[in-house]
Parts: C-alpha cells; sequence; structure tokens
C-alpha cells in the first residue's frame, strides 16, 4: 500500500511496481518511435500476386540491391532518390564488388499505380550495366492459400 508514516518500525514487505510500469511505458514510447526508421527503402504499394509466391530471402538483406518505383514515378535505391540516367552508373558501382554470380540480383519493387513504362525503364538501365537477374517483387495476398490458377471453363 505504501510506507507508513511515524515512527513505525514495521517492516513492509509489499512490492511497488509503479517504478518498473513507468520505465516499461518509457520503453514502449521509444520502440514505437525507433521501429518506422528501420524499414529499408521506400515504402510502395506492390501489386497483389494471385498464387502467393514465396519470398527471396535476400531481398531484406542489407546489401541487396532493391530499386523502388513510385506511383509518382521517381526511382530509388535504398532511400536514396536518382534520376533514370543515374541509375546506370549507380548500378554498375553497386554491383562492382558483387563477384558471384548469385550475388548479382536486382530487386524492383514497382508500385501498382507506377507507369508501365517506368518500370521498363529500370529494366532497361538494370540490363546496360550486364546484370541478367532480376527480381521482380510482388505482395503476397493475404487470406488465402497459395494454389493454381483457375482455368476458364471449356466452350459446349
Amino acid at each position: 500500500m505504501g510506507m507508513a508514516a511515524g515512527g513505525a518500525t514495521d517492516i513492509n514487505s509489499e512490492i511497488n511496481v509503479t517504478p518498473m510500469v513507468d520505465i516499461m511505458l518509457v520503453l514502449l514510447i521509444i520502440f514505437m518511435v525507433v521501429t518506422p526508421l528501420l524499414q529499408h527503402g521506400v515504402s510502395v504499394t506492390l501489386p497483389k500476386e494471385l498464387r502467393n509466391p514465396e519470398e527471396d530471402p535476400r531481398i531484406v538483406k542489407d546489401g541487396s540491391v532493391v530499386i523502388a518505383v513510385t506511383k509518382d514515378n521517381e526511382y530509388f535505391i535504398g532511400k536514396k532518390p536518382y534520376q533514370i540516367a543515374e541509375l546506370e552508373t549507380q548500378l554498375t558501382e553497386l554491383m562492382k564488388e558483387k563477384t558471384r554470380e548469385e550475388e548479382r540480383v536486382v530487386y524492383i519493387k514497382g508500385d501498382s499505380n507506377a507507369r508501365y513504362e517506368s518500370v521498363v525503364a529500370v529494366i532497361t538501365a538494370v540490363r546496360k550495366t550486364g546484370i541478367e537477374r532480376i527480381g521482380l517483387v510482388a505482395d503476397k495476398k493475404k487470406g488465402t492459400a497459395a494454389g493454381p490458377v483457375a482455368s476458364p471453363a471449356p466452350a459446349t
């Protein structure tokens, strides 16, 4: 309950949890503020894939090259914006240290509202640098199990 006032000599054996609750609330607020800052790259609305593809675990690695195309047709590598003409030279610089073929992959996250020609321009810039492995990132459709795509019924 509380401390005894006056000259009481009884020992209080109750635990005061108020300071612990205060500390936990401060930590919770710190984590809530810091967590959005830890996201990699630029947020785009990815198109939904009907068959729920398996995500390549290399996409989220720090050394992976992910190009984001936003709905405003802006180009980002990580969180840094680039013009389409700059992408080729920047990709050449990023790929210099990657010697193994399985490391030389570029992932493209195109917003579902981005213009098709913007995504094609990025693919063209990647191909000009000599990189043959390109991954197009799609979002998993939630709430359904993976399965084959339904084929149209035969005409009778």
